[in-house]
């Protein structure tokens, strides 16, 4: 079994991002500048954010972190998107979800200009992700992908099978492994709260990616010998061991999954990282102009 650490392979991708934007940025280019909008005081959003400032430091790029109170309205929230649109030295920014109830997060999403949504949510992104165009690759799907590739993990004429349908993970996941392209043509089945018998579709897999929010529901029964297995959960279980009185836990039962695995990603350590390293990445491109030519 082999562990896919993706705090690891997170800082050695920032290391290279932060060597282009040192050439770019020595060729005349400005530096890449990243802008996040967070609403409220959520602690797991504050905790977000921050790694995603932290990160925009060490490589090199301008952040702007925009924090307003939970009370903000639609009105105000859009407002400050329509700045962020117009506003020529942001080349991306994200608006840190969830929101609060009383925001309308379709439309919020739908406010942010394509050319400008580096969380790669807007349809536009998704419309040109699914034709196999450039575009912004939802920032947890690309982390995946980049842990895949960079570990020379095959996914051509293999079986995968994605738990959670979302429009963050699992639909974009799905698309993605089955195109035509590299780390695609993979055989994909989506699972979701209305499949019928999961655990035997698990049994299938030759790569199985848990993205469903339920800690440590992937058991060693559910896993063929062998198989690949991408945690996309992370959920916040009561611990009164623990200091905080939690522990974090992915989808899957680390411990008796594990010894199964070819390869495995732990929880946390594991995609985490590498969704925020996507953002860093898609900025970059972003700047330079690659999806959408300034």
């Amino acid at each position: 079994m082999k562990l896919i650490d993706g705090k690891a392979l997170a800082q050695t991708i920032k290391g290279e991002i932060k060597a282009e934007v040192e050439k770019l940025v020595g060729e005349g280019m400005k530096k890449p500048h990243l802008a996040a909008v967070l609403i409220g005081s959520d602690p797991a959003s504050q905790v977000y954010v921050r790694n995603k400032v932290r990160s925009c430091d060490q490589v090199g790029f301008t952040s702007t972190l925009i924090n307003r109170p939970e009370s903000i309205t639609q009105e105000e929230l859009l407002h400050i998107i329509d700045q962020l649109n117009t506003d020529e030295d942001i080349d991306g920014f994200i608006v840190q979800l969830p929101l609060p109830k009383h925001l309308n997060e379709e439309e919020v999403t739908l406010a942010i200009d394509h050319r400008k949504d580096v969380d790669g949510f807007h349809p536009m992104n998704i419309g040109r992700m699914a034709q196999g165009l450039s575009s912004y690759l939802p920032a947890t799907p690309y982390g995946i992908l980049q842990m895949l590739e960079r570990n020379d993990i095959e996914t051509q004429g293999k079986e995968v099978v994605i738990l959670g349908r979302s429009n963050i993970v699992g639909t974009p996941m799905s698309i993605l492994l089955s195109r035509k392209a590299k780390n695609g043509n993979a055989t994909v089945q989506l699972c979701h709260s209305r499949t019928v018998d999961i655990p035997g579709h698990c049994r299938k897999a030759d790569i199985l990616i848990a993205a469903i929010g339920r800690a440590n529901y992937v058991t060693a029964d559910m896993v063929k010998e062998g198989a690949v297995v991408i945690d996309v959960g992370i959920n916040r279980v009561n611990d009164p061991s623990k200091k905080k009185g939690y522990r974090l836990d992915g989808d899957v039962h680390f411990e008796s999954v594990a010894p199964k695995c070819s390869y495995i990603t732990p929880v946390p350590g594991g995609v985490g990282p590498m969704t925020v390293c996507s953002l860093m990445m898609n900025t970059l491109k972003s700047c330079k102009g690659e999806v959408y030519p300034k």
